[in-house]
């Protein structure tokens, strides 16, 4: 099988990594991929080609498709599927992993998601649309502190603020206005939040293993928000029939909707949720993986990836057999550049990353890193590195992640101190 994958992050370095290991796959492309991508070679030894093609341009990705005969083509980030990625593949009669457009637009539009939501009768907090100052107002002395301001758009992990303080959250609600967006202004929601992907092929959900982020720049959830620093799976802590709920009154209600609407949702369904004191309530929908908890799930997948996505995106996922896990936890710490996530600095030199390998188990898998014309690794974005690892328990995992980010030597970065620790704690504790 010939994959064509579109991306050029973490969750598409994870992507790629999962797919070169999976015998089926003869050859493995990205566009335009990054230098851990180039790393890889298929089972066979094939080494995966980058081609340096836009990944936002729908008729470039769909001719490069044809070019490499690409059997399936997935795409990982949310603004080449918003920009109609996916149907222009499709358009080309190549099978691709990913909605189109329109279906994208539960994660291009806060708005219409929560529209779909209220057709679906999906639980999730109770959203004000503001277009000025005078709606956000209204809307915080409706529902009080904390204060949840979201931009309605693509905002890359980071158009969320969730605050006490009403005049940062006016002021962000007014930053997004005066950039010409819409706010969307909601209802807090307590308990802790936890991240679900469910694979679709517009009408069969099945829901991989749920993963839990960490959104705060730094420990103890203190700073501001970001893509995300950590992740790590399973969660010890969550309750048993977590998933077959959520499938239950999330997932499969809104792909229902989505194909009544004509709309079928291919692809990823990210149901961002929080287990509230009133039970399970959608925090946000994303269209595709996210991003750092992708480093951890497919790390925990056993089941060969290309194939499962081949079926979602032929409409054959009802006929595979159940997805396998592996009994080990998985952990994952982002090494951030200086001074992210406000204006990260670039262009410092990365080692170490072979010495982290070296670990047992560890996996290093490149956000944001580029090579310089002497072929040295330089960062190039917020979110550098993730280091994954592998473990019979959340601690073991978490230990091993950790030594691999000890080795890593980034001038200025940082990172979080306390990915799983709470977690793990209380695993050990109930053991």
């Amino acid at each position: 099988m010939i994959i064509l994958l579109v991306g050029s992050g973490a969750r598409e370095h994870a992507l790629a990594r999962a797919l070169s290991l999976d015998p089926a796959v003869s050859q493995l492309h990205a566009a335009p991929g990054n230098p851990g991508i180039a790393t890889l070679s298929t089972t066979d030894g094939t080494p995966a080609t980058l081609h340096g093609v836009e990944a936002t341009d729908p008729v470039a990705v769909a001719a490069l498709a044809g070019a490499v005969k690409a059997d399936l083509v997935v795409v990982g980030p949310e603004a080449p599927l918003v920009a109609g990625v996916a149907d222009a593949v499709r358009g080309a009669g190549i099978p691709v992993f990913g909605p189109s457009a329109k279906a994208a637009m539960l994660e291009g539009s806060k708005a219409f998601a929560k529209e779909v939501m209220a057709a679906a009768d999906v639980p999730t907090a109770e959203p004000r649309v503001c277009t000025s100052s005078a709606a956000l107002e209204e809307a915080f002395d409706a529902f009080g502190a904390p204060y949840v301001v979201k931009d309605d758009g693509l905002a890359a992990g980071k158009g969320v603020v969730v605050t006490e303080d009403r005049a940062a959250a006016l002021a962000h609600g007014e930053a997004i206005l005066g950039a010409g967006g819409v706010v969307v202004v909601e209802d807090y929601l307590d308990g802790p939040e936890v991240s679900l992907f469910c694979l679709c092929d517009g009408e069969t959900v099945v829901p991989l293993q749920p993963a839990q982020d960490f959104k705060r720049a730094y420990d103890a959830d203190a700073g501001p928000n970001t893509g995300g620093m950590g992740a790590y799976s399973p969660l010890p802590w969550a309750p048993a029939d977590l998933v077959d709920e959520v499938v239950r009154t999330v997932a499969q209600p809104t792909v229902d909707e989505m194909a009544r609407r004509e709309t079928p949702f291919v692809g990823v369904l990210y149901c961002g949720l929080a287990l509230t004191s009133k039970g399970v309530r959608v925090v946000e929908f994303n269209a595709r993986f996210g991003d750092p908890e992708t480093q951890v799930v497919l790390a925990r997948l056993a089941t060969p990836l290309a194939g499962v996505l081949l079926a979602a995106a032929e409409g054959r996922l009802a006929q595979l057999p159940p997805l396998e896990w592996r009994d080990d936890a998985a952990v994952t710490v982002v090494v951030a550049a200086q001074n992210y996530p406000d204006t990260p600095r670039k262009g410092d030199p990365i080692t170490g990353i072979d010495e982290a390998e070296q670990v047992g188990t560890v996996h290093v898998l490149h956000a944001g890193t580029s090579l310089d014309h002497r072929g040295t690794l330089l960062s190039s974005g917020g979110r550098v590195l993730s280091v994954t690892a592998l473990g019979s328990t959340l601690t073991e995992a978490r230990g091993r992640a950790y030594q691999g980010v000890d080795r890593i030597v980034l001038p200025g970065s940082h990172h979080r101190g306390d990915i799983a620790a709470k977690a793990a704690a209380d695993a050990d504790g109930a053991a």
